[in-house]
């Protein structure tokens, strides 16, 4: 039983891409009726891709502690660990309560990026980062923009104003390292490869794999969501928690 719902609820999680590209079916129909609002597939996928973001990000900010050689991009890794692992932590709070199956592995794309930067030092590695990082965060930040102007379900919205936030603080830091080439970022945001859909996409967990967690840093400045003034903050007589919708 419990195996077979593990694997209902990964096939509920994981029916597309799920990466910067978009996919390809209805994102607007609802899969939950739950007591914070409809959830459809563009907001659970967009909780996916929060968390996805924060499994290569956050560990790209703490190589990027020791192998940036500027100011800036140390200032940058900085910032990247300490909101990634706020937005982790609402990911993985508000995930149980809406049934969202959350990855543990970031996309192939995305673990890509960080095996570039791996291999790379000094200015080749400070101009890379920040370069991939801005368009990276400028693609997601126009998902956050729909999201957030489209979505019915308050627990979404929540990680979004949470998102939203993060994220311009992450573009913003990434312009003020001087190292962002403009044209060719923004030319990569908005001409994206076109990749299989399994390069896209992060991977489901495997049965009885821990959570992965991101730790957040002694010194933290950002907090996760507090849900306290949303919790069963639903219409009058709503379901207490998700239910598969009809069709």
């Amino acid at each position: 039983m419990g195996g077979a719902m593990a694997l209902t609820l990964a096939a509920l999680a994981y029916p597309g891409m799920l990466g910067l590209d978009k996919v390809t079916t209805d994102q607007s129909r609802i899969i939950a009726n739950t007591q914070w609002g409809p959830l459809t597939e563009q907001d659970r996928d967009f909780v996916v891709k929060v968390r996805a973001a924060g499994l290569w990000e956050y560990p790209l900010g703490q190589i990027g502690l020791q192998k940036g050689s500027s100011k800036g991009v140390k200032t940058a890794s900085e910032h990247l660990v300490d909101g990634h692992a706020a937005l982790d932590a609402s990911c993985r709070k508000i995930a149980p309560m809406l049934n969202i199956t959350l990855p543990n592995i970031a996309s192939p794309q995305q673990e890509g990026f960080v095996t570039q930067l791996k291999g790379e030092t000094g200015k080749q590695f400070d101009t890379d980062f920040a370069n991939i990082l801005r368009m990276t965060h400028g693609s997601i930040f126009n998902t956050i923009a729909k999201i957030r102007s489209t979505t019915k379900n308050s627990l979404v919205r929540a990680l979004a104003d949470q998102a939203n936030d993060t994220v311009l603080d992450h573009i913003t830091v990434m312009e003020k390292t001087g190292l962002v080439d403009f044209d060719q970022t923004l030319f990569n945001q908005t001409t994206p490869p076109k990749l299989p859909q399994s390069d896209l996409t992060p991977p489901p967990p495997a049965a009885g794999q821990p959570e992965v967690v991101l730790a957040p840093p002694p010194t933290a400045t950002s907090t996760p969501l507090d849900l306290s003034g949303l919790t069963g903050g639903g219409p009058a007589g709503a379901a207490p928690g998700p239910s598969p919708s009809a069709g």
